[in-house]
Order: structure tokens, then C-alpha cells, then sequence
């Protein structure tokens, strides 16, 4: 796990797009799997700046993105169908039929879901995974307690979790109470991740994540394990590891060491 700290949200965005567009000028039909919300917001925004300067190329992507509430329509404002087509989808040249997002109105959700993740295998896996994390520590909505080697599937929301993305419905009864979502270990089978953070109330999950014990309590603790994650920080988000120093000293003496 490689932890990086930038000044504020605005760098943090740039470099988490740059990652991004390196993994593209590698492999130009590159799998991405994508995250929604605040955080990764930003991100977006740079990659579609980047696109429309000419200087990224999303002809030959595939996405899939993480998660969705059940029993909200695609067309839903606060979908995560629509936030994908509003922030970034609609700007860059992704073609349709490569862009996976779970359904929220399946009639089986479990054919759905074994569907998913049969779609991600055809399409030769995720090579890079965008995540976001939560208050209390959670990737995609596996929420505390969900088992780290979980699939794709249908998951019961926290109440921290409804309670924090009640902000974005007129009313906190709105908020959907399902969801479906990548498992961890489905997560954990993306060839690299990418967790995004931002701001003072998230870092106390960043802390548990990083620094805290393998636990299914802490989803994103089980990141970890991966042989190949970047953990991407603002000095807000990393105010409570133990082992700043240590992660600048890495970063700053990272241009001088041996190539493996």
C-alpha cells in the first residue's frame, strides 16, 4: 500500500487523473472500475478536461462501476446511473455498450448479480479500481461487517450510511435503504486500486484503513492485502496517520530508487 499526501482536494484530483491516463497510455482498451460521490468527483472532472484537450482517449475503455441503489430508475437524479452520465460519461467517448453500471430495477437480483460478475471475467478483469471510502470505513457499500471475500450482490445499507448520503435527497426518508454493490473480494481481483479521501471527516476512517488491523469491521482495511494500492490523500483526510513522516519520506526519495 502506497500512501500519498497532496495539499488539498484540487491536487489530490490531478494526480488521481494523471494515474488514470497512465494506465490508459499503457493499455488504450484499459477495464477502469468506477466510483461515485464527492470524492471522486474532481478526478472526473480532470479526466474530462484531459479528453477534451485532446490529450486522453477513451475510444476503446470498458467501465464498470461499483455500485447502485435498488429501486431507483436510471434516469433518477440521484442514481448513480445519472451521476456517471452527468459527470463524465456524457463528455468523453467511452462507447455505451462498453459502460456497466448494476441495475436498480432488476427483477432478480441475484441473476444480476452472478451477471456482473461473469461480465467483468469476460471482459478480462478490472485493471484499475477507483474507490472512495466511508465514515466509518466502507468500499462500495459493504458496510461493517460484510465478509472480505464477498461477491457482487445485494447489501443492506448502514444507518451511518443513509444518514450520510441523506444530504443529497430532499428528504432522509428518500434515501434507498438496498443497494447493489461489488464485493470486497471482488474489489480485491482489480489488477491496481486507486482509494480516494478528502477532508477532516474522513480521516479517522483513513487512519483505521491504513494503519488499523485487517478487519471486516474497516472494509477498506482489506486493501492491504493487494499487492498494488495507492491510497491518494489531502493533508484533511490524513490527519490522523500515525506514519505521515514516513509516508513523505518514501514519497520523497521515491525518484531515486532502484527500478524493479
Amino acid at each position: 500500500m502506497e500512501v500519498v499526501i497532496k495539499r488539498d482536494y484540487e491536487q489530490m484530483s490531478r494526480v488521481a487523473a494523471q494515474l488514470v491516463v497512465d494506465v490508459l497510455n499503457t493499455k488504450p482498451n484499459a477495464v477502469l472500475g468506477m466510483a461515485t460521490g464527492s470524492t471522486p468527483l474532481g478526478l472526473y472532472q480532470e479526466l474530462v478536461r484531459l479528453h477534451q484537450a485532446g490529450q486522453v482517449d477513451f475510444s476503446r475503455v470498458t467501465t464498470f462501476n461499483l455500485d447502485e441503489y435498488v429501486g431507483l430508475p436510471a434516469n433518477h437524479p440521484q442514481s448513480y446511473h445519472y451521476f456517471m452520465h452527468e459527470h463524465f460519461f456524457q463528455h468523453v467517448n467511452i462507447p455505451r455498450h462498453n459502460i456497466n453500471i448494476p441495475s436498480g430495477t432488476t427483477s432478480n437480483y441475484p441473476s444480476f448479480c452472478k451477471w456482473y460478475e461473469e461480465r467483468i471475467t469476460e471482459c478480462g478483469g478490472i485493471d484499475l479500481q477507483i474507490l472512495g471510502i466511508g465514515s466509518d470505513g466502507h468500499i462500495a457499500f459493504n458496510e461493517p461487517g460484510s465478509s472480505l471475500s464477498s461477491r457482487t450482490r445485494l447489501k443492506t445499507l448502514a444507518k451511518s450510511t443513509i444518514d450520510d448520503n441523506a444530504r443529497f435527497f430532499k428528504d432522509r426518508a428518500e434515501v434507498p435503504i438496498y443497494a447493489i454493490t461489488m464485493g470486497v473480494g471482488t474489489i480485491l481481483e482489480a489488477r491496481k486500486l486507486l482509494l480516494l479521501a478528502s477532508g477532516k471527516n474522513k480521516a479517522d476512517a483513513v487512519a483505521a484503513a491504513v494503519e488499523g488491523p485487517v478487519t471486516a469491521m474497516i472494509t477498506a482495511s482489506a486493501l492491504q492485502m493487494h499487492p498494488d494500492c495507492q491510497v491518494l490523500l489531502d493533508e484533511e483526510a490524513a490527519s490522523q496517520l500515525k506514519m505521515r513522516d514516513y509516508y513523505d519520506w518514501v514519497q520523497a526519495n521515491k525518484p531515486g530508487a532502484p527500478k524493479v
